[in-house]
């Protein structure tokens, strides 16, 4: 099941337009195939952020489909456009061997006038990493650790957990993609989740909800 939400902010003094698409995963745990299928969904996007615990199976989990730790690490250090959280899994070693930045215990991320938050979800009780994240001005909160697919408005915050790629605790690998549009008197964020290795096709239920937001929930 695919699932997403359309969410628009209105603004009045944005000077840049910009377009911008950012692919979300999390919970790699060293499966260097469902790596390959995430990006192979996420390939046209500009940015990527990976919300944690990306090599280490976990002594609570299985070991995944394709486990190849080493062979992720050369695919994650080959990429120039991804933005990293650290999980519980992930140790001091790893950033030995990661290249870019796993950075915690929040990530700041602004793209125009869309500020994102990403943390792994593990270190404080969900309502205090969403006020946290709150009181950092953030639009989208990013989560990871449960392996579990989440999308929801929490007042004017967009909750997103992409679920995982590799061990997903609801049934289905996947990933999540944000498009944000900005111009010259608006934002408009589109939010879509995404099972591996299905391509999204489905039906769309859409309705106008308070304040000007449009929300879009769309089953496949």
């Amino acid at each position: 099941m695919n699932f997403g939400v359309e969410f628009q902010k209105n603004f009045y003094n944005i000077l840049e337009e910009i377009h911008m698409k950012i692919g979300v995963m999390s919970d790699t745990h060293g499966s260097l195939t469902y790596f390959e299928k995430a990006l192979d969904v996420l390939s046209d996007c500009d940015v990527l952020i990976h919300g944690g615990d990306i090599l280490y199976h976990g002594p609570r989990n299985d070991i995944p489909e394709g486990y190849n730790p080493k062979g992720l690490i050369s695919k994650i250090n080959s990429l120039d456009n991804i933005i990293i959280a650290r999980g519980n899994c992930d140790a001091d070693v790893d950033q030995m061997v990661i290249n870019h930045p796993i950075q915690s215990p929040y990530v700041m991320s602004q793209f125009g006038e869309t500020r994102i938050v990403t943390t792994h979800g593990y270190t404080d009780s969900k309502e205090d990493t969403i006020n946290k994240a709150k009181s950092m001005g953030a639009d989208i909160l990013i989560l990871g650790h449960t392996h579990v697919k989440e999308l929801y408005l929490d007042e004017n915050l967009v909750v997103l957990n992409p679920g995982s790629t590799s061990i997903p605790k609801d049934g289905t690998h996947s990933v999540a993609i944000i498009d944000i549009i900005q111009s010259e008197d608006e934002i408009d964020m589109n939010f879509n989740l995404i099972d591996l290795p299905s391509p999204p096709s489905g039906a769309c239920l859409q309705y106008l909800s308070q304040e000007g937001r449009i929300l879009c929930f769309v089953l496949y």
